[in-house]
């Protein structure tokens, strides 16, 4: 009897695989005969599950967005049930920080994404922004939370302080891909934001 097939993994595996070359020689430089061999298929199985290179890039990019939720998850079961809002916020700030293999290549693949949205009909041409619209989201509803127990001072705006800390956020991270700053002074200056934001905390 043949082995059955799970369409969804493979495509995943393949998606894995463009991150993965991505993350070495950047996405613009990626082609689908590329990511074939490093998902260790045939060329015709990747045109198969895909069709074009766009489809591929937008799946990848999905791909990409559920692997940081996913290491996010796990990062906040570490800290323990009901953690509070200010170690969900850094939970979230800390895992976008290029500080280990798996982060240091979604900030690689994910700045690719975003500037090849810049010149590429398909790419622009879908809703790129809504994942990181969604962070921004949660980080507002963490920070009313805050303020709402009186762990954050009253006169918080949410919306305006997560769209700060997503940005400094994205800036460190680049700061530490090359090389101005470590991955410890990048965090040492999330972690001094964040004080400044739940001073009943500290």
């Amino acid at each position: 009897m043949p082995k059955r097939v799970d369409h969804e993994e493979r495509r995943s595996q393949i998606a894995e695989a463009l991150v993965r070359v991505a993350g070495r020689r950047g996405l613009h430089a990626v082609g689908m005969r590329d990511v074939a061999a490093e998902a260790g298929v045939s060329l015709r199985l990747v045109q198969y599950y895909f069709q074009t290179k766009e489809n591929l890039l937008l799946y990848g990019l999905e791909h990409l967005a559920a692997g940081l939720g996913a290491r996010v998850a796990e990062r906040l079961r570490a800290v323990g049930q009901d953690p509070g809002p200010r170690a969900m916020i850094e939970a979230l700030l800390m895992e976008s920080l290029p500080t280990d293999e798996a982060s240091r290549t979604f900030h690689i693949v994910y700045t690719s994404y975003a500037a090849l949205a810049l010149t590429d009909e398909a790419l622009a041409a879908q809703p790129f922004i809504d994942n990181p619209n969604a962070a921004e989201d949660a980080l507002t509803a963490l920070l009313q939370q805050a303020v709402d127990a009186k762990l954050a001072p009253p006169d918080t705006d949410p919306r305006t302080e997560a769209i700060s800390l997503l940005a400094m956020s994205a800036g460190l991270g680049t700061s530490i891909l090359v090389g101005q700053r470590t991955q410890e002074s990048a965090a040492s200056v999330l972690r001094h934001h964040l004080d400044r934001l739940f001073p009943a905390l500290r």
